[in-house]
C-alpha cells in the first residue's frame, strides 16, 4: 500500500525531486512511497490531508506565511502528518527563509552557521563524517556514519524535541545537534540542517553508502501510526492541486521584486506572497502552471481519440459516460503522448478509478512521477518517440544548452526503459521476438540521441 509524500515546490526549494533529488525520489518510489510535486498556494490543512508526509527541501529566499505555518502545525498534530524540514549552511538567515518559525513550534531551531571538520571528513572540511549517534533510534538504526554536507547546526529550544545525531568533538561547532526529531499530537517531525545529504551525484550526497538507508529510515519513521491506520482502512487518494482562481493580482513592493498573491476563496482573507526576484524565476513559475493546463488537454485529447477508435462497440455508451466523468473529475491527470493503450484497457482503468472515488469520497491522485510512468510504458507495445531532429543553425548558446538538457532527459528515459525491458525479458515476462523488436528501436534511439548531444557539445566548444 503506497504512502504519499508531498515535496513542496511553491516556496522555491533548492532541492527538487525532478532535478537534483531524483535518486531519493526513485528510491522512495520503489519502497511503497509515491513522491509528488506539491504546488499549493497557500498551503492549507485541507490540501495536506491526503498526504502522509510533507517535505521542505531548503526553501530559498522565500518565506512561508503565518497562515500556512498554522495549517502545517495543525496538520501534524491533528492529522498525524509527518514533516521533514531540510536546510543548508547558513540556516534561515543564510537562505533568506523562515523554516525555524515552523520547527520552533516543535522545539527545534536552525542556526546561522556551517558545520566544519578539518580532521574527520570526506576530503573537504564542509563534508564532515559523523558517527556520534546519541540514543538508539529507528532513524539511525543500522547507520554507522553519515556525511553532513554543507549543513548548519540545530538547537533544541523546547520540550519534547531531542537530537539523535551530533557533530564530532573535532567539528566546529562541536558536539551540537544535527538531526533532531519531535513527536507532537499524533504526528512526527524531523529536522536536518543539510538537504545536500540527499542530492544527486555529488560527494557526500545520496550516493554515500549509508544515505539511502538513512533516507528510508527517516520516511518510515515519519509515517505515524494514525496515517498507517488510515491507509490500512482505505486507499485514500491525494487530490488534484486546486486551480488558482485569481493569478492576476500583482503587488509591487520593491523595485526588483514582484509579489503574487493567490487566493482560492474570495470569501477568505487567507493568502500567500511569493517573492520572485528575476524574470527567470517568473518564467519557471508560469511554466509550472502551463504544464498543468497542458496536462488537462492531454487527457482530453487521448480520451477523445479513444472514443473515436473504440474497439468494443457494445459498450460505446458506457465509455462515453465514463469519459465525460473523467474529464470533469480528473483535470490534473497526465497521459503520456508516448503511451498507447487499447480502449478496453483505458476503460477498465477509469472504471477502477471511479469506483475508488465512490468508495473513498476523495478525488483522484495527482499526476504520477515520471519514474513511475516508465514501468507502465514498458508494459505497452509502444516505445518512446524518436529524438527530435536537431536544428542548431541560428540558435544561441543558451538555446543549445536548453536543447541539450532536453535530449539528456530523453536519453535517460530511453536508457531506463531499455534496462526495464532487459530485466523483464530475463525474468520471462517478454518473449524473444518482442524483446528484440523493442530493444532494437530503443538502442537506435539511444544512438541517435547521443549523436545529437555530441554535436551540440562540439558547437558549444567553439
Amino acid at each position: 500500500m503506497p504512502y504519499h509524500i508531498a515535496f513542496d515546490i511553491s516556496h522555491k526549494p533548492r532541492g527538487k525531486i525532478d532535478e537534483n533529488l531524483t535518486e531519493l525520489r526513485d528510491s522512495l518510489n520503489s519502497n511503497d512511497f509515491i513522491c509528488y510535486n506539491f504546488l499549493e498556494v497557500p498551503i492549507t490543512e485541507e490540501s495536506l490531508k491526503p498526504y502522509d508526509i510533507l517535505v521542505f527541501a531548503c526553501p530559498d529566499f522565500t518565506r512561508i506565511s503565518s497562515h500556512e505555518i498554522s495549517s502545517i502545525v495543525n496538520w501534524v498534530k491533528n492529522s498525524g502528518g509527518g514533516l521533514l524540514l531540510l536546510s543548508h549552511a547558513g540556516g534561515d538567515k543564510g537562505r533568506g527563509s523562515n523554516l525555524s518559525e515552523i520547527s520552533e513550534q516543535f522545539g527545534i531551531a536552525f542556526e546561522n552557521d556551517q558545520v566544519l571538520d578539518d580532521r574527520t571528513n570526506l576530503g573537504l572540511e564542509n563534508i564532515p563524517l559523523i558517527s556520534a549517534f546519541n540514543i538508539p533510534h529507528p532513524i539511525t538504526s543500522g547507520i554507522d556514519s553519515l556525511c553532513y554536507r554543507s549543513g548548519c547546526s540545530l538547537t533544541i529550544v523546547g520540550s519534547g524535541a531531542f537530537s539523535i545525531a551530533d557533530s564530532n568533538e573535532t567539528s566546529e561547532p562541536f558536539s551540537c545537534p544535527l538531526i533532531c526529531i519531535s513527536e507532537s499530537g499524533i504526528g512526527r517531525v524531523c529536522c536536518i540542517g543539510s538537504y545536500e545529504m540527499f542530492r544527486d551525484k555529488i560527494g557526500g550526497g545520496f550516493q554515500c553508502n549509508e544515505h539511502p538507508e538513512l533516507a528510508l529510515n527517516i520516511f518510515l519513521w515519519l509515517l505515524s501510526d494514525y496515517r498507517m491506520e488510515i491507509r490500512a482502512q482505505a486507499d485514500s487518494s491525494a487530490p488534484i492541486p486546486k486551480i488558482i482562481k485569481d493569478p492576476t493580482q500583482i503587488k509591487q513592493e520593491q523595485p526588483n521584486s514582484t509579489n503574487f498573491l493567490y487566493n482560492y476563496d474570495t470569501s477568505s482573507d487567507i493568502g500567500v506572497t511569493i517573492n520572485i526576484s528575476n524574470n527567470r524565476e517568473l518564467v519557471d513559475l508560469l511554466k509550472t502552471f502551463q504544464n498543468q493546463i497542458n496536462s488537462t488537454k492531454l487527457i482530453i485529447d487521448k480520451l477523445v481519440e479513444t472514443a473515436l477508435s473504440a474497439e468494443d462497440k457494445e459498450n460505446d455508451s458506457l465509455k462515453t459516460e465514463i469519459i465525460q466523468k473523467t474529464i470533469v473529475n480528473q483535470p490534473g491527470n497526465q497521459i503520456d503522448n508516448d503511451l498507447q493503450k487499447s480502449s478496453t484497457e483505458i476503460r477498465d482503468e477509469i472504471i477502477i478509478e471511479l469506483n475508488r472515488e465512490k468508495d473513498s469520497g476523495l478525488t483522484s491522485l495527482p499526476p504520477k512521477p515520471e519514474s513511475l510512468k516508465k514501468a507502465l510504458m514498458a508494459d505497452t507495445n509502444s516505445t518512446l518517440k524518436p529524438a527530435p531532429k536537431l536544428k542548431t543553425k541560428g540558435k544561441s548558446k543558451e538555446e543549445l544548452k536548453d536543447e541539450k538538457a532536453g535530449l539528456e532527459t530523453k536519453l535517460n528515459s530511453v536508457e531506463d526503459l531499455l534496462n526495464f525491458i532487459d530485466k523483464k525479458h530475463t525474468l520471462g515476462g517478454l518473449d524473444d521476438e518482442e524483446y528484440r523488436h523493442r530493444a532494437k528501436k530503443l538502442q537506435s534511439d539511444v544512438k541517435k540521441t547521443k549523436k545529437k548531444i555530441s554535436l551540440i557539445d562540439k558547437i558549444l566548444e567553439k
